[in-house]
């Protein structure tokens, strides 16, 4: 951890550092969103993917706005929890070959990025509202707002057809 950690000295590095891991992170996320749309069989699967991405790059602009509200320079910071989870989830739908067990994998992924996106946000949100920032954190929850949405819809999805729908495949 030291890597991503050196030049913080203050709770405002610390706060730009993990902003620049989200902005970097849904960047990734767009990206991968665009193959998940790709790989779904599921017309509702493959509509939620293409709704959030659409999400993705609102929140991507709005991180833009709180970085300018910040006063400092928007930029990326690797994040190798992102990196990682990305990886994990094209690992698994990489090995599955029936369609239906796939669809169940890739919502498993998609929310396991939900999950880490609901942890950064919820604490960026907390530590604006310590150091003052009013503004910062109602930007930043909107974001927070569609990052619980998405995964309470892929939570219905998944338990109201694709779960069921995979484990018919393996009965």
């Amino acid at each position: 951890m030291g890597i991503l950690f050196n030049s913080i000295k203050t709770f405002d590095d610390l706060f730009v550092s993990v902003l620049q891991q989200i902005y970097y992170a849904e960047r990734q996320i767009a990206e991968q969103l665009e193959i998940m749309i790709g790989k779904a069989t599921s017309p509702e699967l493959k509509q939620g993917f293409e709704q959030h991405l659409g999400e993705t790059r609102n929140q991507y602009s709005r991180l833009q706005e709180v970085f300018r509200m910040h006063g400092t320079e928007a930029k990326e910071a690797t994040c190798p929890a992102i990196d990682g989870i990305l990886k994990a989830g094209n690992s698994l739908a990489g090995d599955i070959d029936d369609k239906q067990v796939l669809d169940a994998g890739l919502t498993h992924a998609a929310q396991l990025v939900e999950h880490y996106e609901i942890a950064q946000y919820g604490t960026l949100i907390a530590w604006a509202k310590e150091m003052g920032r009013n503004d910062c954190a109602s930007v930043l929850q909107q974001n927070l707002e569609e990052e619980k949405a998405t995964d309470a819809r892929l939570t219905r999805l998944a338990e109201a057809r694709l779960n069921r729908q995979a484990e018919t495949q393996t009965a």
